[in-house]
């Protein structure tokens, strides 16, 4: 068998595909679309490589837990915002992905303030969640920081980090939360700033509110806050929704 032979044994048709997993081409197109399923346009058809393919079967193997989920939802970059029904919740949360930014060799950063637990209180929770936290702390891939003024410009705490890590090597994924009630207006501001900051950089970003802060949001304000993320998250006691938000182009 000669090279391109053997080239085109290993790039499979999107009907092929559907038909291997047994979902419609549709769904195929979705997914590729999402970048959950790497392809390539030859012509004017769509290929999946058998290599993409079979490492997309086993990531869907995995067991159907928060960290499974997040690990197939969040992408680099990144831009988050994240809803929990309750502190414990968004512990987990928090636990579930820095997990899913130590398997792809992030660098992880967990700021606080404005919170009840204290520094060894919220480094306790995360061990008991999972995350190996004095290993990835030897490791110099785990910080925790108190912010200064979580009202005021939490860029700033972000921007001082990126200089003095940037010699890491590592992307970085920060993790924001409020455990507390704060004006809305303030949230969405210091959640543009962030964003902006990020930027096209190589960074995950991810800011968790309580579901009561939520539950006073108006369809506008809840269409603010989409338009700053690129994802959502919301997690409660009756499940995980996940929903990647989509930009829509200018018109004219």
């Amino acid at each position: 068998m000669n090279e391109s032979a053997g080239l085109r044994k290993d790039l499979l048709g999107v009907e092929e595909v559907a038909e291997y997993l047994g979902v419609k081409a549709i769904t195929v197109y979705r997914w590729c679309k999402e970048e959950r399923l790497p392809c390539l346009k030859i012509g004017k058809h769509w290929r999946i490589r058998r290599e993409a393919l079979e490492d997309f079967v086993r990531r869907a193997e995995q067991p159907i837990t928060l960290v499974g989920q997040l690990r197939l939802f969040v992408r680099v970059p990144d831009n988050l915002i994240g809803v929990a029904q309750n502190l414990d919740l968004m512990r987990q949360l928090d636990a579930a992905y820095f997990q899913v930014g130590e398997a792809q060799g992030g660098f992880l950063v967990k700021l606080y303030g404005g919170e009840e637990q204290s520094e060894d209180e919220l480094r306790a929770y995360f061990k008991r969640n999972g995350l190996a936290v004095e290993r990835l702390e030897e490791e110099r891939r785990f910080i925790m920081r108190s912010e200064h003024d979580p009202l005021g410009e939490r860029k700033d705490e972000l921007r001082q980090l990126l200089k003095e890590e940037v010699d890491t090597g590592r992307a970085i994924w920060a993790s924001f939360d409020w455990a507390k009630q704060i004006d809305l207006d303030t949230a969405l501001r210091q959640q543009e700033a962030l964003a902006q900051l990020i930027g096209s950089r190589q960074h995950v970003l991810k800011t968790a509110v309580l579901e009561e802060a939520a539950e006073y949001w108006t369809p506008a304000m809840l269409g603010r806050a989409q338009s700053l993320a690129s994802g959502m998250i919301w997690l409660s006691d009756a499940g995980l929704s996940l929903c990647r938000v989509t930009q829509l182009p200018s018109p004219g």
